[in-house]
Formats: C-alpha cells, structure tokens, sequence
C-alpha cells in the first residue's frame, strides 16, 4: 500500500498557498512516523490534557484553538478548571497563544459571553488570547486543536485534535453518565446531556503540520472582524486585537511510530478579503473523503453530529451503487441537539432527506443507529470519525454536512497505518491493502462500546467484529433486541448492548416546505465558490 494511494497530494489538497505541503522536501502531503491514540470521551483527553500541560515547564509553547471554551470546565475535580489550568501555565511561564472563534450573541444561543470569559482568565496570567470572527457570515471557526512544544524535549511533543471543545457537556465517559458541568441541550437527553466524543493524540513529525495550522490563522494579516461594533467592545474591555508574533518554530519531533498522518482542513471561500494561507478557501477534509470513498469495497464505519446534506451523502451513495458488497454502519444522535418548533425541522429536513439518499442507493446495507445509556437516556454523539475498509480512519471537527465540507473552517487528520492488523488481515475487494492495525482497532474499540463486549485478552485472538459482515449483523441484532425490549415494556434482563435502530420522526408535508429553504441558508449553507457549485465539485 502506497500512502499516495488514500492520500491527497500536495496537487490534490487544491491550495497551493498553504505551507503544509512545502514544509518537506519531497513535497509529500503527509508525514510518516508518528504515533496515534484515540481518545476516546471527553474524561480520557481532559485527564491526558491536564497532565501534559501540567508538565510544561517556562519557555515551552501552548497553542489551542476552539470553538467554545468554558472557564469553570472542569478537566478533573476541583482546581482543574480549564481557565485555572491555562492562567496557571502562561503563569509559569509558559507561552499560551489561544485562538477562539468570537461566537455570535448568546442570546442566539451561542457562546460569545463564555469564551470572552475565558479569554480573561488567559490574559490574566500573561497569555494571549484572540476571538477570531474571519469568517464567512454565519460561519464559524470550529478547530479544537491543543499543541504543545517542550524546549529541549521533542519527545514530549504531542498535539490533540478531533471533536472536543473544552467547554460544558464534554467531560463523560464510557458510562455516559454526563458532565457535571453541563450545558442544556433538547430535552430528551435530561439536565446533564450523556455524550460521546472522540479525540486524537498525536506525536511525531506531524505536531509540526499542526503546529503550522495554528500559525497560518495566527498569522493572518486581517484584522479578527470586520464589525464596527465588535471592534468598539474589544477596544473597551481592553482585549486583544492584533497577534504578537509567536515563537520561532522548533524542528519538527523525531519520528516515534508507524503511523502517517495527513493534516486536512475546511476553510471557506471567504468574500472579500480571503485567508492568505488559503486565498480561494480549502476543502482538503471533502477531496480526502471523496478520494478514500472511491476505494470503498467493504465496510465504512462512521459516527457522525450530523450526517446532514444530501449533496454531501451523494458521494457516500455513490460509493454503496459501485460496490454492491459494501455497507455502511452509521452512529448519530437519536434526537438533534435543538427539539423547537422551528428548529426541530430545520434540524431533521437535512438528516431525512440524506438517510432517504442513502436508503436509494443501497437499501438494507446501509445501518442508522442511535446509542443510549444503561439508563435509557440517549447519548448525544458527538464524534467525528470515519474508518474506511478497517484502512483510513479520520478524526477531527468536521461533520458529514456542507458547511463542514465547505463553509467553517475546521481540522481532521487521515491516518494510515504501516502495520497490517495480525489477526485477519484481508483484501477488500482486491485491492490489496489489507485491514491496517490502527483502523481496525479504532473501529472495534468503539464497536464494543456500543454493544457492550470486552476486548479479548489477547490481541491476536480472533474476533468476529474483524469481519465486515460479521460486525453489520452483530450492530443489527443488537440494536433488535433492545428495541425488542423497550416495545415489551422493558421487562427482564436488559440485553447487552447499547443501539437503537435509527427512526427520524415524520415531518407533515409543510414542515418539508417550510423547513427546507431554511436548512440550505441558516443548518448547511455553502461555502463554495461559484464556478465549484456549479460544477457541483469541492
């Protein structure tokens, strides 16, 4: 397997601005050598975050970017919360460089007030904190990515970056019992909304690509908005309004492991002024997905906020009619994070007519499921993550939508293992590449959660889970004997596993009317420019 074959080239990405592909001199669009873990819950990256920021020493380099940060989130118990943590480090001495999107007002449901909170704790130890608003109207920076720099210490290096903001709701783990610290959401999922998220942690060579990430925006010669009003509260709460220059760069890390790793992101069109790292936008996340799709011969595993857009779906649709051995396993929110009048629809419009797309193309081999907690309360999915033929994996920010795809800007990364998966390694289709360790292993580890299994305790012991086929049905049955025993009125044991078949409510032939246009402007406007729309390409 040649990584050119799943990866994008440097020709491919479609932006030729950024450094990300001149930072090597073979001008390859990835790096080799790295090591990557999935983190799975939020309780498992904030207690891994804690520690590494703990252990930063002055002199040494904190960079973050986020789509909402809460001051009081706590990553542990008292006296870890995320404010404390990072006034704390710039305190010692640590240069703390935060980029946080400005957010719309909070009376729209946003998080304005919450990350200009935290901006303040920041400030107040001496780091610097901006609220970008480079985007397009109606846009939002949704990055979450944590890097961190050790003068000296290379092999401490690590970045983190997938679905997690450090912000209420996150903090949960596998039992799903929800964060303490929580923020309300639709009313189906209770006071403290269970969650389950999916972060990555990175080390190697490509902590330098991600690192560049956060200098290109930081970088950015515009200035953070374009809004007179935004500008005259900036200038009176005394924020900052302009990037002081960062630190030289160090080298990148040593290799550490066998895992490559290609940096992909959404950046929109931007009208008028555009980013100068990516002058006509770049949709590197929507060309990796298409170009991994193509090879799709058995099993794409997704989990998914969304699974939004049937423009985006089309492609997916496409993949299931050319291979009629190929299934799809999807993991969503049973309940959209909004349950209003008007916005329950806006919100559904999207999903249905994407699942109906789906449904066309490749009728029972695509699964929708939804996941619960022992309780039976829902869990709010929140990961990012495709696994591709047990062979590319991707996590990050970006959602299966078109605004991910082409209108905020957001930040995933492809991994490609160079170790085959010892217990079943395989030929999909005949391509020849085989199931690879880190895909598969990502993929069961999240499998298992959802139907209640315990790993082997041997890695090289079979597992039927392995088997494409074997893991459709498995989902299958599961799901069929919890929703068995939810219709019997929950009586006797309840079955190991946590899914439930996926069933959107009807929407009346008016609220398809109605809440059609909405969707395409205000859910999942695009961000494309015209000439690509037209072409219907990214």
């Amino acid at each position: 397997m040649e990584p050119a074959d799943w990866l994008l080239t440097a020709g491919e990405r479609g932006n030729p601005a950024t450094r990300l592909d001149r930072r090597r001199p073979d001008g390859r669009g990835w790096s080799e050598g790295n090591e990557v873990r999935p983190l799975i819950h939020g309780a498992t990256y904030f207690g891994e975050l804690l520690d590494a920021v703990r252990a930063l020493e002055a002199g040494d380099l904190l960079l973050f970017t986020d789509w909402r940060g809460d001051r009081d989130e706590r990553l542990a118990g008292p006296g870890t919360e995320v404010g404390t943590v990072l006034r704390e480090a710039a305190e010692r001495g640590v240069v703390v460089k935060g980029l946080v999107w400005h957010s719309h007002l909070d009376s729209l449901h946003f998080s304005e007030e919450e990350n200009r909170h935290l901006g303040r704790e920041v400030r107040a130890g001496g780091g610097e904190y901006l609220l970008d608003m480079r985007v397009r109207p109606g846009g939002s920076h949704h990055q979450k990515l944590v890097v961190l720099r050790h003068r000296g210490r290379p092999g401490l290096d690590v970045a983190f970056i997938g679905g997690i903001d450090l912000s209420h709701n996150r903090n949960d783990d596998i039992r799903h019992g929800g964060d303490a610290r929580s923020q309300p959401i639709a009313a189906a999922y209770g006071p403290h909304p269970p969650w389950h998220d999916v972060q990555l942690a990175i080390q190697g060579p490509a902590v330098g690509d991600l690192e560049t990430v956060f200098r290109e925006r930081w970088q950015d010669p515009a200035p953070l908005t374009r809004s007179p009003l935004s500008r005259l509260r900036e200038w009176v709460h005394k924020e900052d309004t302009q990037a002081d220059p960062l630190p030289r760069q160090l080298p990148d890390p040593p290799p550490c492991g066998r895992h490559t790793v290609q940096v992909l992101r959404t950046y929109p069109n931007r009208l008028l002024r555009g980013y100068d790292f990516a002058p006509d936008g770049e949709r590197s996340i929507a060309r990796a997905y298409l170009k991994a799709l193509r090879r799709a011969r058995a099993l794409i595993y997704l989990e998914d906020q969304y699974l939004w857009s049937p423009h985006v779906v089309e492609h997916f649709a496409r993949a299931l009619r050319a291979n009629p051995g190929l299934r799809l396993i999807a993991v969503i929110p049973s309940v959209p994070e909004q349950d209003g009048r008007l916005t329950l629809p806006m919100n559904l419009i999207g999903r249905v007519t994407a699942l109906e797309t789906l449904r066309e193309a490749a009728g029972d081999r695509v699964a929708v499921y939804g996941v619960e907690n022992r309780a039976g309360t829902p869990v709010y999915v929140h990961a990012k993550v495709c696994v591709i033929d047990d062979v590319w994996a991707a996590a990050g920010s970006d959602n299966v939508n078109l605004r991910s795809w082409t209108h905020d800007s957001e930040l995933s990364c492809a991994v490609l293992d160079a170790t085959a998966d010892p217990r079943e390694p395989r030929d999909p289709g005949g391509l020849g590449d085989g199931a690879r360790r880190f895909a598969r292993e990502l993929r069961l580890v999240l499998a298992r959660e959802h139907l209640d299994r315990e790993a082997p305790g041997d890695p090289r012991a079979p597992d039927e889970l392995c088997d494409p086929q074997a893991a459709f049905e498995a989902f299958a049955s599961a799901a069929a004997a919890l929703d068995l025993w939810h219709e019997n009125g929950r009586t006797g044991p309840r079955p190991p596993g946590r899914l439930r078949a996926y069933r959107p409510p009807r929407l009346s032939r008016w609220e398809r009317v109605l809440a059609t246009p909405l969707y395409r402007v205000v859910v999942d406007p695009d961000g494309r420019p015209m000439r690509l729309r037209r072409r219907n390409a990214f």
